[in-house]
């Protein structure tokens, strides 16, 4: 080290954070940017989907999962094999929450199931038990 360099956090140039291709303080104008930030499900909400996950592993019908999360929507896929596409999505999409409700549960074909600003009523549709109807 050369008798000219500091080692004084007061004297180290503060290090550039690229967000989205541009600097913090460049698109916002210095305010926080929300863009880059993630939409995620809550604790609570994650309680909701475990517990009717935990049912369906446990009775053999689902057996795999995976969470994605973007910008625009959290997206919770269930799966029969983990090979095949997804049977159902529960997505949570805050841009619906004034209007149809953040929730969603589609299936396989792009069919939305139910859509609602609860969560535990709209996965309540996945829970329904199929009953077998026939002349004994």
């Amino acid at each position: 080290m050369a008798e000219s360099e500091t080692t004084e956090p007061s004297r180290v140039r503060p290090a550039l954070v690229v967000v989205n291709g541009a600097s913090p303080d460049a698109a916002s104008g210095g305010r926080g940017d929300k863009r880059g930030v993630a939409v995620s499900f809550s604790r609570p909400e994650l309680n909701v989907i475990f517990n009717l996950y935990g049912a369906k592993v446990a009775q053999g019908e689902w057996r795999d999962y995976a969470i994605d999360f973007t910008p625009a929507k959290a997206v919770f896929s269930i799966f029969r094999r983990a090979s095949e596409a997804p049977l159902y999505r529960i997505e949570k999409d805050p841009a619906l929450a004034r209007r149809q409700g953040a929730y969603a549960v589609i299936a396989a074909t792009g069919l939305v199931l139910r859509r609602g600003h609860d969560l535990a009523r709209v996965v309540r549709v996945l829970d329904r038990a199929l009953k077998l109807v026939g002349a004994e």
